[in-house]
C-alpha cells in the first residue's frame, strides 16, 4: 500500500468532515500542488470566510483561472464537485454572518441592479463598507500569541529593517515612521535604484526584518527575505496567508485579510495592524508622549 501523500489525496475515498479540516489538509499538501491550483488553495485560506457566498465564477475570476479549475481543485481534496466541497463551508459558516459576507451580497445586489445607477456616493460608500469589512476581520482574526512575539521580535532587535514593494510600500514607509520614535536604529528598505542587495548587505543575527507583502508577493520582498535568513537575522512577515512564501521558517506571521471594493483592495486594516504593533511596542518600552510627539518647531 502506498505511503506517497500526494497519490493518498489523489485516491481519497472520503473527503475531510468539515471546512477546518480541509483548509488543514489545504496547507499540508500546498507544495505538491500545480500552479493553478495553489492559487485557489490561497484563496481559500485567505477567503474562507466567503466560500459559502461564492459562486464558482466569482472564484475563478479571482483566482484567474478556469471555473473548471475550482471543480479540479474540489476533486483533487476528494470531493465530487465544488457544491460538495462549498457545503462544508455554510455549514460551519451558516449561523455565523461575517462582515465579508455582507459586503459581498452588497456589491452583488449592487452590480445586479442595472436598471439604476449607483452615484459617486453610493460606489463611495461601498468603499467604506469595504474597509470597514476588513477591520472588522482583524479585529474577529487578531491572534493575540503570534501578536506577542511579534512585539517581543521588535523590542529584542538591535537593527530593524522594513521592506515592502508596490502597494504594500506606503505600509512599510508608516511602519518605519512609526518605529523612528524609538531610540532602535530603523531603516526603509526602498530598492531605490534595484539597490535592495546592496541595502540588505548590513544584516546580521540580531536584526530584525520586517516584510510586508500580499498575493501575488513581490519577488523584491521575497529576495529581501532570503538575504535576511540566510544571514540568519529574524524574521516577522505581515501577509495574507500562512500559504505565503514570505510566511515559511519566518519566525512570527501576523495575517491580515483586506476588504476590496470593484478589484481595488484598501491598506486600512494593515495600517491598523502596523500601528498596533507600534502602539505595543512603546507601551512595553515605556516611553513617555513627548517622545512620540512631534519636536518643537516642526509644523505637520
Amino acid at each position: 500500500m502506498t505511503t506517497d501523500p500526494q497519490a493518498l489525496i489523489e485516491n481519497a475515498d472520503t473527503p475531510p468532515l468539515n471546512a477546518e479540516g480541509l483548509l488543514k489538509l489545504i496547507s499540508t499538501e500546498y507544495e505538491s500542488l500545480p500552479r493553478q491550483l495553489k492559487r485557489i488553495a490561497t484563496y481559500m485560506s485567505q477567503q474562507s470566510d466567503r466560500i459559502m457566498v461564492d459562486r464558482i465564477s466569482d472564484i475563478a475570476r479571482e483566482c484567474e483561472v478556469h471555473p473548471s479549475a475550482i471543480v479540479r481543485f474540489s476533486q483533487r481534496f476528494g470531493f465530487s464537485g465544488f457544491s460538495e466541497m462549498q457545503a462544508l463551508f455554510r455549514e460551519a459558516y451558516t449561523h455565523k454572518t461575517t462582515p465579508a459576507q455582507n459586503y459581498q451580497q452588497r456589491i452583488r445586489t449592487l452590480i445586479a441592479n442595472k436598471s439604476q445607477k449607483a452615484s459617486g456616493g453610493d460606489l463611495a460608500r461601498e468603499c467604506v463598507n469595504a474597509t470597514l469589512s476588513g477591520l472588522e476581520r482583524l479585529g474577529a482574526e487578531l491572534d493575540d500569541v503570534s501578536f506577542d512575539k511579534a512585539v517581543d521580535l521588535v523590542i529584542n532587535a538591535d537593527n530593524i529593517y522594513v521592506v515592502g514593494v508596490r502597494r504594500s510600500f506606503a505600509v512599510a514607509d508608516y511602519l518605519v515612521y512609526n518605529l523612528q520614535h524609538t531610540n532602535k536604529r530603523i531603516h526603509l528598505i526602498s530598492g531605490l535604484g534595484g539597490s535592495y542587495r546592496e541595502q540588505m548587505r548590513s544584516v546580521r543575527a540580531n536584526d530584525l526584518v520586517i516584510a510586508i507583502s500580499f498575493t501575488p508577493y513581490g519577488k523584491e520582498t521575497q529576495h529581501c527575505l532570503r538575504i535576511a535568513q540566510h544571514n540568519q537575522a529574524k524574521t516577522l512577515i505581515i501577509t495574507d496567508s500562512n500559504l505565503s512564501p514570505l510566511a515559511k521558517r519566518a519566525n512570527a506571521v501576523l495575517l491580515v485579510n483586506e476588504g476590496s471594493s470593484f478589484a481595488f483592495r484598501s491598506l486600512s486594516a494593515t495600517l491598523c495592524l502596523c500601528q498596533a504593533l507600534f502602539i505595543a511596542v512603546a507601551y512595553r518600552l515605556e516611553l513617555k508622549v513627548d517622545q512620540i510627539h512631534e519636536q518643537v518647531g516642526f509644523d505637520d
